[in-house]
């Protein structure tokens, strides 16, 4: 097997050797011509081979069932080695068979490249047949030199040979995959390479054919003809035919969900029709040649995923744990717990950009851009904040960051978006790695690079969110500082670097900042301005008519029994007023657990890297090894969104996301399955309590007492307003069946009576989507102390409403009173950049809630005014004691009273027992039937999409409800 076509060999030699000169897909389509007709095996254009094909570690046999079996222990499978002349020469001067080349030897030199056929094992089967005579049966491993294209210098790839190998140019992606490229810039591969000891590669002349020494040689008990296995790089690239759904979506849309929202009974998109988020395969960006500089400030999470993943090497398995319920393994590592948490999947989150949907159309469609460049600098924080990086440098200017950027692609080359591409890989990478590990909170540090390229037009941010706080306060709604772009932190002392530095050119390096609260409360404290627009002599005006929280998790931690009192990183003093709580935990305490379920640290190393010590030797390593670190933690990142997280099992091709770990593949519990796990065991363990006491049977009535405890360290629910809980109380008799419920819902989660009628604020709109069915009412659920009827519900929630809208806007004209203060007087609204009062607001308190005036002084502390301790307080309960904060046992909880009269029962009804069980909802009904009414166009189609088709059967969400915690059954005295 050679060249058969020298012309045409000889036509693309000099173009494989430039990959950056070419669109992905063309230069891929060139490399297949190339490899698929063995140019690389002519001596006459320079090519030389390894010797013979060799192991590149053990292989063992196991006597298992009377049958011997193989496991191969190598970096690859058996391999031969072909050497291009560039490659070849560099080799016989830098590193001589015969040992006594320099330490720090000239780079590699441009169109140097390497092709790694790969062989079954055991090597000795092929051993003595002559290489041009062997089918690469696994493909090769290319690495082709290209230093101007990134910073590690190499395009590196896999290829496969035939048309039965599965390869196949990267764009577009291969059909329903979305799996890793099998080739590009600054690929996976790094993560054993970047251990080399220089040029990231290990390569030697001692395997060279008619070079002098020998090659490494291994243990081999090959005294068997072992069953083919399936290599490492295969199993990476090619997942299979399709990413597989985790969960059977329905085939139609859900009749009982589209009835029960009413008007969601308008066109669905079909399977068909559906509009899709571009495929992840995309997503990469890396560091440039001669960086890091501002321009790679942001990164991609594939840059991460290749040490940060589990697996990553095919021979380590460290942050992994068996399964205690299959025969595979728990991935804990950093990338796959974060890849599937709502941080990981909110640049592609489908509820976050119907939200995005109704902002930009109904509530402020004069200024979309303005709109969704203050939401996306969240959301798709990356794409944000390298834009305005990179266009500032360019242009001088802090141009918006708009919607559309996000869906950009790189191919086809001339599509419109191609110039944007960058920037919506990023943005789709959601809260990415780079995010928080360059973050910079120190009030000191954060002053003096403020002019830094890196954080170009952050300040402007800072000024149009935070315009009257300072400090900390200043770095809200996610407006912090970043580091040096070759710099990032982490929470361990010493860590290893030279792995790091040698693939992008980065220093890790150890702050403990990152385990400080106040890096997750710098994104969850939400300060928005209230925005009104109009026109004004043919131009659109925007009025800021107040500043309002529209989240306060990190404030409602930081007032709690929870807090530990500590102050910002670098922050003077080091500690808040009122110090630590009575249970002192970190939101990364919780949200990023550390500990095992006996209460030990828990134990990894933090990376999977070709390290000295426990891989098989090879030529030219360095002496890397990694520590086992104590206090290792889960990215878990998780809250209750399990909703969110069904959709991403269930729809992949729809999200545009694998379900399969990279790395790990079907070694590994699928991660999107491990995270629902995760916010199912927060649900049910660290969430809440619920209680049912105080039974008591009268003449004409049924009496219980409910009591809720909140076990968070913040308000439940928290984090966006939307979120709610709700009360199910129910009497049941003597069979389980029940006689008389407050909380029962239909198949949307919809809250209903005894007649199936939606109760007050359940929904808002009119059927045609015409205006709201009861205009300037606010109808809702109050906050109840005693509950009598089927018809009333204890919710757990915030409701907020817009600016009156009369009398008429303008800049002159009367202003609407905004604010913590604020009577309300308009609708009730979704709308982030709206909210002008509060409604209600009584989500339970975190237990030991500071009484005002301690609130004021730590909000003081953090820069912030004394609205933020004004709000993180309740609204409208009814001077319920247990939410008196300055009461010194306040908050933690709310109890109420049932009392049922007997009258409402059936008449034969003899009750026997009652029972509450505590419910959570994500994205309620009202918000949903809010997103179909606000807006058209993808967006809302594809929620549309998934809410009609999402199968929520049989789950812990069944009913659009999730359960987080139930009483049981409590007796009626008779």
């Amino acid at each position: 097997m050679v060249a058969t076509d020298p012309v045409l060999c000889q036509r693309l030699e000099k173009v494989i050797r430039k990959p950056s000169a070419l669109p992905l897909p063309d230069f891929e389509r060139r490399l297949d011509q190339y490899f698929g007709n063995y140019c690389h095996r002519n001596a006459s254009s320079g090519w030389v081979h390894d010797k013979y094909v060799r192991d590149t570690g053990p292989f063992t046999a196991t006597l298992v069932d009377g049958a011997w079996q193989g496991a191969d222990h190598g970096t690859h499978m058996p391999v031969v080695i072909w050497y291009s002349k560039e490659m070849v020469d560099w080799l016989r001067k830098y590193r001589p068979a015969g040992g006594g080349g320099p330490t720090n030897p000239p780079p590699v030199p441009d169109g140097a490249v390497m092709v790694k056929e790969m062989f079954p094992t055991p090597s000795s089967a092929c051993r003595d047949v002559d290489p041009l005579k062997l089918f690469p049966t696994y493909g090769a491993a290319i690495m082709i030199r290209d230093t101007g294209a990134s910073r590690d210098g190499w395009f590196w790839g896999w290829y496969g040979f035939g048309t039965q190998s599965g390869w196949a140019p990267d764009w577009p992606p291969m059909p329903a995959t979305n799996s890793l490229p099998l080739m590009g810039f600054a690929q996976y591969c790094m993560n054993c390479h970047a251990s080399a000891g220089n040029n990231l590669t290990f390569a030697s002349p001692k395997n060279i054919e008619g070079e002098a020494g020998k090659p490494l040689h291994f243990l081999s008990q090959d005294f068997f003809t072992p069953p083919p296995s399936r290599s490492f790089h295969e199993q990476v690239v090619l997942p299979g035919d399709a990413e597989p759904r985790l969960g059977e979506p329905l085939f139609a849309p859900d009749a009982d969900v589209i009835a029960a929202l009413r008007v969601y009974a308008q066109t669905i998109p079909t399977y068909d029709s559906v509009p899709k988020m571009p495929s992840e395969t995309f997503d990469n960006t890396w560091v440039g040649a001669g960086g890091p500089d501002a321009s790679d400030t942001f990164l991609t999470s594939s840059q991460c995923l290749g040490c940060h993943d589990a697996g990553s090497t095919g021979l380590q398995f460290d942050m992994t744990k068996p399964n205690p319920h299959g025969d595979d393994l728990l991935n804990l590592s950093p990338y796959a717990t974060w890849r599937t948490s709502p941080m990981g999947l909110g640049g592609r989150d489908p509820i976050f950009f119907a939200q995005l949907a109704s902002e930009t159309q109904t509530f402020h469609p004069m200024i979309p851009d303005k709109v969704e460049n203050i939401c996306l600098g969240c959301h798709g924080i990356g794409g944000q904040r390298q834009f305005h990086i990179d266009e500032k440098a360019r242009t001088g200017e802090c141009t918006n960051f708009t919607r559309d950027m996000v869906d950009a692609v790189p191919w086809p080359a001339d599509n419109p978006s191609a110039k944007h591409a960058n920037y919506g890989m990023l943005a789709r990478d959601g809260i990415t790695c780079t995010a928080c590990h360059r973050m910079v909170l120190d009030p000191n540090a954060s002053a003096a690079i403020a002019n830094a390229p890196q954080n170009a037009c952050v300040e402007d941010r800072q000024r149009e969110l935070n315009r009257d706080e300072s400090g900390f306060a200043r770095t809200f709604t996610g407006s912090f500082m970043v580091g040096a772009p070759d710099r990032l932190i982490g929470p361990f002392k010493e860590p290893v670097q030279a792995p790091m530095e040698n693939a992008l050119g980065i220093k890790p390096t150890h702050d403990e900042a990152i385990s400080n609260s106040a890096i997750c409360g710098t994104c969850h404290t939400v300060h928005l301005p209230v925005l009104k627009e109009f026109e004004k002599g043919g131009k659109t005006e925007v009025e800021t008519l107040a500043h309002i929280y529209e989240q306060t998790t990190y404030p409602e931690w930081a007032f709690s029994a929870f807090r530990t009192g500590y102050n910002v990183p670098g922050a003077k003093p080091d500690m808040l007023p009122f110090g630590k709580g009575s249970d002192p935990r970190s939101c990364q305490d919780c949200h990023m657990p550390a500990k095992e379920a006996d209460g030990s640290s828990t134990k990894s190393k933090i990376a999977s890297i070709q390290e000295e010590l426990n891989f098989p030797e090879v030529e030219n390593g360095s002496p890397v090894n990694l520590s086992v670190r104590e206090g290792f933690a889960r990215h878990t990142l998780v809250g209750l969104n399990v909703f969110l997280v069904k959709m991403a099992q269930q729809f992949p091709d729809v999200l545009g996301i694998r379900t399969q770990d990279p790395m790990m593949g079907n070694k590994g519990v699928d991660p999107l399955v491990a995270t629902e796990q995760a916010m199912l065991d927060q649900a049910s363990k660290d969430t809440a309590k619920v209680a049912v006491a105080d039974v008591k049977m009268s003449d004409d009535a049924l009496s219980a007492k409910v009591t809720v405890t909140n076990l968070t360290g913040h308000k439940f629910p928290s984090g966006v307003g939307f979120r709610r809980a709700f009360v199910a109380f129910n009497v049941l008799d003597q069979n389980g069946e029940t006689l008389w419920e407050s909380g029962r819902t239909n198949a949307a989660g919809v809250i209903v009576d005894e007649n199936g009628e939606p109760l007050d604020g359940e929904l808002w709109w009119k059927d045609d989507c015409s205006g709201y069915a009861r205009p300037g009412e606010r109808p809702h659920q109050p906050h109840y102390q005693e509950i009598t009827k089927q018809g009333q519900a204890q919710i757990y929630q915030e409701l907020v409403s817009t600016p009156p809208t009369t009398p008429p806007m303008t800049l002159r004209g009367p202003r609407p009173v905004c604010g913590v203060n604020a009577e309300p007087a308009g609708e009730l609204t979704t709308s982030f950049l709206s909210i002008c009062a509060e409604v209600k607001d009584n989500r339970l308190l975190p237990e030991d809630t500071l009484p005002l005036e301690s609130r004021k002084e730590i909000a003081k502390a953090l820069g912030a005014g004394e609205d933020l301790a004004v709000d993180v307080g309740a609204t409208k309960v009814d001077n319920d004691p247990d939410y008196d904060t300055e009461h010194p046992s306040a908050g933690g909880g709310d109890s109420l009273v049932y009392t049922i009269p007997l009258a409402a029962l059936p008449s034969d009804a003899n009750p026997a027992s009652v029972e509450a069980t505590l419910y959570y909802q994500a994205t309620p009904p009202f918000y949903l039937q809010d997103r179909f009414c606000t807006a058209q166009g993808p967006d809302v189609e594809r929620l549309r999409f998934l809410v009609s088709h999402l199968n929520l059967e049989k789950t812990e969400a069944q009913g659009w409800k999730l359960m987080v915690v139930g009483s049981g059954k409590v007796a009626v005295p008779q």
